[in-house]
């Protein structure tokens, strides 16, 4: 239908109709397809083509990674595999002070390498160690607090299903994202058991384990620590994507793990695989959704208002950039789950990107931990809200225990935004060792003006996924014209 309402209202009558809808309980993918759809009311797209949108949205070949890694952790957790896991991490840190506390970090960074599912991880953490923990008398909201911490670190430290969401929304290689995620993923972890060590509950002190007690545990692991190896290995050599790796682990984890060390196991592979397949549900119905969202959004040239904003204030200095885009999304992700938020601002991401000549990866990464940092901030806060309600402790309760630990994430995602040379050392590496024919430096050069030239380099990495078929970028900017032909398809664009 043809109307002479502005684009700045249209996007102020979408984004409330979101917001609102979602306070009064309506689930994420039905609110922003209603404010889309009211939207589409008011301009001259047909609303046979919006639907249409939400299609395309999920029309990514890399988005089919999300459910074997999501598949990886479940079949991890259910079949509880993990406690071998959390033995070997028992020997390594269990001797320092807090050393439960310390023993639910070092796992967590070991099943980061597993599931890239935070939701996973607290499933485990709360089913196992949280009763030891509780008997050693740490107090239920620390308990809670530590582990939603904890587990945000399976954001970061690949294989991440953020990263992976990422990378197909904005056309980012998924393996520089994997290896850019380690740097902050690792300073999280460490920040964490600094934090135990120093302010946390004592625990049990206990004996430092023998070199033969490491080894019996390092031996009892081995089957499931090679699963990060499959992973990140066959990614980074160039013999699997990221949906092929997440095959192979899936398979070596029905062929070899399970029927090795739990075969009683195998009767509840069906059950397994179809609460992952539930599991994976919820996402795509938000990401077609949100899809459609920053589809519109684009079209009503909300990028470059936003960036007019941003540019108003940080002129085109990248990192000055990066850090109102940090500000602007920890706000973001206390009220909006992460794989929706990335879809809807992706237009406004490549906007500011092209505008500060950033990385392509190194903003991936900052974006990525900043969402991470969203799991444990109120209202929104989905793994404090998980770990809460499986420890039996009130909400608020462990929120005031969580406080503290702000200060670790907050200090990783300035960590990433200050010091690029440390977060795209991995990338460049792996760059430099693989598919470049240009010579690259050692190191990364952190000025701005080196920038650009980092770009150009990092897209000699495994390349993105390819496009699928018949998908086109979204419009950027241009005016409202009164014609039903139907837009170019977009959204995720792989």
């Amino acid at each position: 239908m043809s109307t002479t309402v502005e684009p700045g209202m249209i996007v102020f009558i979408m984004a409330f109709l979101f917001l609102f809808l979602g306070y009064l309980g309506v689930p994420v993918p039905f609110a922003l397809a209603s404010g889309v759809f009211i939207a589409t009311m008011l301009t001259p797209i047909s609303m046979q083509s919006m639907v249409g949108q939400l299609f395309n949205g999920l029309d990514s070949e890399a988005l089919l990674a999300v459910p074997f890694f999501l598949l990886v952790g479940e079949l991890m957790t259910s079949a509880d595999v993990t406690r071998r896991m959390i033995d070997l991490a028992q020997t390594l840190v269990g001797h320092l002070r807090g050393g439960l506390a310390q023993v639910v970090t070092v796992f967590s960074m070991f099943f980061a390498g597993i599931s890239g599912s935070s939701t996973a991880d607290v499933a485990v953490l709360t089913k196992t160690i949280a009763p030891e923990m509780e008997s050693e008398g740490y107090d239920l909201p620390f308990i809670a607090a530590l582990i939603a911490s904890a587990a945000t670190i399976a954001n970061l430290i690949p294989p991440s299903i953020m990263a992976v969401v990422y990378g197909a929304t904005g056309s980012v290689s998924i393996a520089g994202l994997f290896l850019g995620g380690v740097a902050p993923g690792v300073f999280i972890g460490i920040g964490l058991m600094i934090f135990s060590f120093l302010f946390g509950p004592v625990g049990v002190r206990r004996a430092r384990s023998s070199f033969g007690e490491f080894s019996e545990a390092t031996k009892r692991a081995a089957l499931p620590l090679i699963i990060p190896i499959i992973i990140m290995g066959g990614i980074l050599t160039g013999w699997f994507t990221p949906t092929e790796a997440g095959m192979a682990a899936v398979a070596y984890i029905v062929l070899i793990i399970i029927p090795l060390l739990r075969p009683d196991h195998i009767k509840n592979l069906p059950r397994d695989f179809i609460h992952a397949g539930l599991l994976y549900s919820i996402p795509m119905a938000a990401v077609a959704g949100a899809s459609a969202f920053g589809w519109m959004l684009a079209y009503l040239r909300g990028p470059d208002v936003v960036a007019g904003w941003i540019q108003h204030y940080a002129g085109t200095d990248g990192r000055t950039i990066m850090l109102l885009l940090a500000a602007l999304f920890v706000i973001v992700g206390d009220f909006v789950d992460a794989v929706p938020a990335i879809i809807i601002f992706m237009p406004i991401l490549l906007r500011l990107q092209e505008l500060g000549n950033i990385n392509s990866v190194h903003l991936g990464v900052v974006i990525v931990t900043t969402l991470a940092f969203g799991l444990i901030t109120p209202p929104y806060g989905l793994t404090l809200l998980m770990a809460s309600k499986f420890c039996n402790v009130r909400f608020s309760k462990a929120l005031v225990r969580s406080l503290p630990l702000y200060v670790v994430f907050l200090s990783a995602i300035l960590f990433t935004i200050y010091f690029p040379e440390i977060i795209l050392w991995l990338p460049y590496i792996h760059c430099r060792n693989r598919r470049c024919g240009r010579r690259i430096p050692a190191t990364v050069p952190d000025s701005r003006s080196a920038w650009p030239a980092a770009s150009a380099a990092l897209r000699c990495q495994v390349s993105p996924a390819r496009p699928s078929r018949g998908a086109q970028a979204p419009p950027r900017s241009r005016p409202l014209r009164r014609s039903r032909n139907t837009p170019g398809s977009a959204g995720v664009a792989p």
